[in-house]
């Protein structure tokens, strides 16, 4: 078919074999062979002249579009052999959102703009459930169990901080100890399945010589924040949380506690897809790129400190 448009277009056999870099006698034949095929005379030619048929005219403007598609079937497929196309479901934790997260989604569309991203926020276990049962490809998460046929890569370390009521006393202080949270009334997530962010609070504040009082459960940040807010209790959350910026909110950082925070990506071990080794590329990458800036954001400036008021 190839053969057939560029002498279409040439009209003339000399100049489409050249054009085609073969044999003139074997593009003849080739012509010769499509007619048969077809049962139809394609092209009109003497010694003179070439001329398209009718009949070759309709498959001319076919051929132009099946080759134009056969075209873009190559390049999809080598795209996605080498993990620049195609689809990648990607399951989050919450809290991701105010740390990491936005700076890889964006490095991730500039490096691979024609790979579909399925976005879907998930609690740990249901993510360990979804990456085994094949629903997403790569999950983000905390304090994950120990699963088989599962890889799992720490992203990031992060402190803790206790997240309080702007009315509350301890707001007074730079920082808080945990001894001083006894008797508080604690915004908790469920206890169950385990291992779990609560059951994570729960072994801290035992270690601290107390059992938290439970005030209330939720399953997300954005509610815990709110009956933070209210008064309801407080809450022990990942140093990230602290991005969430509330006049009604205010966060400390949580000292004498050497324990911390992993921010995980999880993928089925063995995975050979291009697209989720491409994902897992621009993360590390990603992830270097914003903890520099971080470090960069936080250095004091050439003309150092400013002078602290009396």
């Amino acid at each position: 078919m190839r053969y057939f448009v560029a002498v279409a277009e040439e009209l003339h056999f000399g100049h489409a074999a050249r054009r085609l870099r073969i044999a003139q006698p074997a593009l003849s034949r080739q012509i010769q062979s499509l007619e048969k095929e077809l049962m139809v005379q394609l092209l009109a030619r003497n010694r003179r002249r070439v001329q398209i048929t009718a009949a070759g005219q309709v498959l001319l403007d076919r051929a132009r579009l099946i080759l134009a598609r056969a075209e873009d079937a190559v390049l999809a497929t080598q795209r996605a052999s080498g993990g620049v196309s195609g689809t990648l479901n990607l399951g989050f934790v919450g809290s991701a959102t105010y740390d990491v997260l936005p700076a890889v989604l964006r490095a991730f569309r500039q490096s691979a703009p024609q790979i579909e991203l399925n976005l879907s926020e998930m609690t740990v276990h249901a993510q360990l459930e979804a990456l085994m049962e094949k629903r997403i490809d790569v999950g983000l998460l905390r304090l994950p169990a120990k699963t088989a046929g599962l890889v799992f890569r720490t992203v990031s370390h992060e402190g803790l901080l206790v997240a309080l009521p702007s009315a509350h006393p301890l707001t007074h202080f730079p920082s808080v100890r945990l001894p001083a949270l006894a008797g508080e009334p604690f915004i908790l997530y469920p206890d169950h399945p385990r291992p779990s962010w609560t059951e994570f609070v729960v072994g801290l504040c035992q270690q601290a010589g107390f059992q938290p009082i439970v005030a209330q459960r939720t399953v997300e940040i954005q509610t815990t924040l709110s009956l933070v807010a209210a008064g309801i209790g407080l809450s022990i959350v990942p140093e990230c949380v602290g991005n969430i910026l509330r006049s009604d909110v205010v966060y400390r950082r949580l000292a004498g506690v050497r324990a911390r925070t992993e921010l995980l990506v999880a993928f089925r071990k063995g995975d050979t897809s291009p697209v989720v080794k491409t994902f897992l590329k621009v993360l590390r990458q990603a992830v270097r790129a914003h903890r520099e800036k971080e470090l960069g954001d936080s250095l004091p400036s050439p003309q150092g400190p400013k002078p602290v008021e009396p």
